[in-house]
């Protein structure tokens, strides 16, 4: 997930934070809530603000909580209409992620900075304040689902009964309403912005707040790293689509490893992908169809140019009967070097000891962050917002037996909650759609998502693409966070 380069903006510290709890937790069933005051300069304009970090609880027809949902909450001071000022929804993905990523790493008022696309090493790590924070345009709530952060199941609730994709979806809806009613924010703009199972967390929240009678209109959602249609990027036997969205991330990894010849395209990186695009729908895709009875003389034209495309080597790609899994892929790129790359960001590289291994020890990109996102959130909640916390806080993999049944058939199938959101455009106007890619994620890969876009039923002047020249977490990469929270900031305003 992320890697930022140091800005030198960071020296011009102003935050001012005093923090007081409002609700201590005297009884286990009495949500914890923490109050605090703060400020941030954004564009040159000073925001002062409310943060309000703690518990929701969700209760069910008994009258009985049946879970905790956990949230901070930033509200802008001097914005008394609610009519003119939008609320955002925050949420990572995982399943069973929190969302400091989001929080930490671009939206909140403080961030995160980190050295670009190597290891964060151990602490102390470096807490700024966030001058490309969105709270100039938008009160922020940053969600945190049940088995993440410290959100969790209360009483003797089962936690697996908030963890699958329409579960999930219908606890989220239910804060949600919950809250509008609570803050009197029915009036709102709102948004969703969701990063990477977020953005599926986005469709399966849409069929719960606009499917049939809509109660909770959306003004726009941000999908940061999509995946709404899991053949697209999935290379399970039998699925050949799969290897075709991630040709092109292939690509953008080989041409950022200097791994193919950038002077064939005159060192221009989108040219190059463009024709990577062409060359996996009008080319790749057909040999793959063919499969074993395709002719071996275009065979071995289609292995040429997918090894000028991709950095691996002919002969490796003919015995790989050109269908190269993400792991492989990581693991061949430069083997040579004992070296793999990173999935979630692919310009990260790992050093391998085993020199034959068929795929990474591990993701370089995913080690290559998580203490220093971790140390940065809990610091951050414990010196500056003032939550007096100390249960185990579960960044990530604290969810387990996640239901990938939407209901369709029997669970058999490959998730695609794309039709969901297809659906909430056809039925509220004002609903758009910003489509966010890193060109070297090969865990959502760019790809995919133009493919799964470009099917019908879409409203395709409500639909904008951006991308980045970083990977999963664009927003490590501080030119990439620079233009990627104006575009944000553009979907909320424009």
């Amino acid at each position: 997930m992320f890697k930022l380069v140091q800005s030198v903006l960071g020296a011009a510290i102003l935050l001012s934070v005093v923090s007081m709890p409002v609700q201590a937790q005297d009884d286990a069933e009495e949500p914890r809530v923490y109050e605090s005051r703060g400020q941030v300069t954004i564009n040159g304009e000073r925001i002062r603000y409310t943060a309000t970090a703690g518990e929701t609880f969700l209760y069910g027809e008994d009258g009985e909580a049946r879970a905790s949902i956990f949230t901070t909450a930033y509200i802008a001071d001097g914005y008394d209409d609610p009519r003119t000022r939008p609320i955002a929804f925050v949420f990572n993905g995982g399943p069973g992620s929190a969302s400091l990523w989001l929080h930490m790493g671009t939206f909140g008022p403080q961030r995160l900075v980190l050295p670009n696309a190597v290891d964060d090493g151990a602490a102390p790590y470096d807490i700024v304040e966030n001058e490309y924070s969105l709270l100039n345009v938008a009160d922020l709530v940053f969600v945190d689902p049940v088995g993440t952060g410290w959100s969790r199941a209360l009483g003797e609730t089962d936690p697996n009964e908030f963890w699958g994709v329409n579960e999930d979806a219908e606890s989220l809806a239910a804060f949600i309403r919950q809250w509008l009613s609570e803050n009197r924010r029915w009036n709102s703009p709102k948004y969703l912005l969701g990063e990477s199972y977020g953005t599926m967390r986005i469709g399966a929240l849409l069929n719960e707040l606009e499917g049939g009678y809509t109660d909770v209109g959306i003004n726009g959602v941000a999908l940061i790293s999509t995946v709404l249609d899991f053949r697209y990027d999935d290379t399970s036997p039998g699925n050949d689509i799969g290897y075709v969205g991630l040709m092109p991330g292939f690509a953008a990894t080989a041409w950022y490893h200097n791994k193919v010849d950038r002077a064939a395209w005159n060192g221009d990186l989108e040219a190059f992908l463009d024709d990577a695009r062409t060359f996996a729908i009008e080319e790749y895709m057909p040999a793959l169809m063919h499969g074993v009875m395709l002719d071996p003389a275009r065979e071995d034209r289609v292995i040429a140019d997918l090894a000028r495309f991709t950095g691996l080597s002919e002969d490796f790609l003919k015995r790989a009967n050109m269908r190269v899994n993400l792991q492989r892929f990581q693991r061949e790129l430069r083997r040579d070097e004992g070296l793999s790359v990173g999935r979630l960001d692919s310009r990260f590289t790992g050093v391998e000891v085993d020199g034959v291994g068929e795929g990474p020890e591990t993701d370089p990109s995913f080690y290559g962050i998580d203490a220093s996102f971790t140390g940065a959130m809990l610091d951050y909640f414990t010196r500056n917002l003032g939550v007096e916390i100390s249960d185990y806080y579960s960044t990530i993999g604290g969810v387990r037996g996640w239901n990938w049944d939407t209901g369709r058939s029997g669970g058999n199938n490959y998730i695609n909650v794309a039709p969901w959101i297809s659906r909430a455009m056809r039925q509220n106007s004002d609903l758009d759609v910003l489509v966010t890619q890193g060109y070297y994620d090969l865990a959502t890969p760019f790809f995919a998502a133009e493919l799964m876009f470009n099917q019908p039923g879409f409203d395709q002047d409500r639909v904008t693409f951006t991308y980045y020249e970083a990977g999963h977490m664009m927003y490590i990469h501080e030119p990439s966070l620079i233009q990627f929270t104006e575009d944000v900031r553009a979907l909320i305003t424009d």
